[in-house]
């Protein structure tokens, strides 16, 4: 059976990935920090998921378990993947999300120069490596100008993976919108959001405090945007690849969606800004033309804005009721 290694499977986007790979047969070994990580408990247990505790930062770790485990297909996921928290420690931001994807370029290369093992690898790039955007919406030869640590880190690791393939690695970038689920922690403003709605419905929660509601993203379904990643790894010639739904919608309209799926027309009462959830620099739009995926890879979304909220809504309204 053919062989994947994913950095990241406890995440949102490692989760669905591992599935979708288990149920093609495959033998999916995956990268954790331990046993408990969030996600991990949707992939059961099938005798074909091995799960490796792995410091990333650890000098060859990653080497050493790319020769034993000797994958057809590498998928780079791990990453600090908030923006905000990247303010924070922007040397462990560009350590996870540049350094690490170098080190797994680096060894997948190895692997298949020096023993005659082909290596696929995937980057999950993210559109904040475009920052204050040139143009919009944004396509794969806009310029490169990351506005966070986050989109700077994400960069190097983007422009990286475009140097192993001029080595002869069919390695690709897709440049991923924004994309959501019921696996995204609270951590991200989306799930903040639903999960909070939910609760004020119940009357557990009285108001809800948020940054900047004027921000505009393009906000897709993360199962969507996994099949995107296997698609690129699939195909005859890498590449870079946007991945996004080419239509923008602002953290307000999420909230219309949203409040309206629990009955609430009004939540201008129930919802604040705060300055403290600002970022220091926020893109204005975010806006991503899937041209090329769509006719390189035959890749287009299948869920619309306002069933990907409504679908989160439930999640977490389910959630109250359990």
């Amino acid at each position: 059976m053919p062989v994947a290694l994913v950095t990241g499977i406890s995440g949102q986007d490692g989760s669905y990935l591992a599935e979708s790979l288990l149920a093609d047969g495959y033998e999916v070994h995956g990268i954790v920090r331990n046993s408990t990580e969030e996600n991990l408990a949707a992939l059961g247990s099938p005798a074909n998921l091995r799960l490796h505790s792995v410091d990333l930062l650890a000098p060859d770790a990653l080497e050493s378990l790319l020769r034993d485990v000797r994958p057809d297909e590498l998928y780079s996921l791990a990453a600090v993947s908030s923006v905000a928290a990247s303010w924070n420690d922007p040397v462990m931001t560009g350590a996870i999300n540049g350094q690490v994807v170098v080190r797994l370029l680096d060894a997948a290369h190895r692997l298949q120069e020096e023993h005659g093992h082909p290596v696929r690898v995937l980057h999950a790039s993210s559109a904040e490596i475009f920052g204050q955007v040139a143009e919009t919406p944004q396509r794969e030869t806009t310029a490169i100008r990351p506005s966070s640590p986050y989109g700077a880190s994400k960069a190097y690791a983007h422009l990286s993976v475009g140097v192993f393939r001029g080595r002869g690695l069919h390695a690709s970038n897709t440049i991923l919108y924004n994309h959501e689920s019921p696996r995204r922690p609270e951590a991200f403003v989306t799930r903040k959001i639903t999960a909070s709605v939910a609760r004020i419905s119940r009357g557990l929660q009285e108001g809800l405090e948020l940054g900047n509601l004027d921000a505009r993203r393009d906000w897709g379904w993360a199962p969507d945007y996994v099949e995107a990643m296997r698609l690129a790894v699939a195909a005859p010639e890498a590449g870079d690849f946007i991945v996004a739904t080419g239509v923008s919608h602002t953290i307000s309209d999420f909230l219309d969606a949203a409040f309206a799926r629990v009955g609430i027309d009004d939540w201008s009462s129930l919802v604040s800004v705060n300055p403290a959830f600002v970022r220091p620099v926020d893109p204005a739009e975010q806006l991503g033309d899937a041209s090329r995926a769509r006719d390189a890879l035959g890749w287009s979304p299948s869920v619309d804005f306002e069933t990907l909220v409504a679908r989160m809504v439930e999640h977490d309204l389910e959630l109250l009721d359990a």
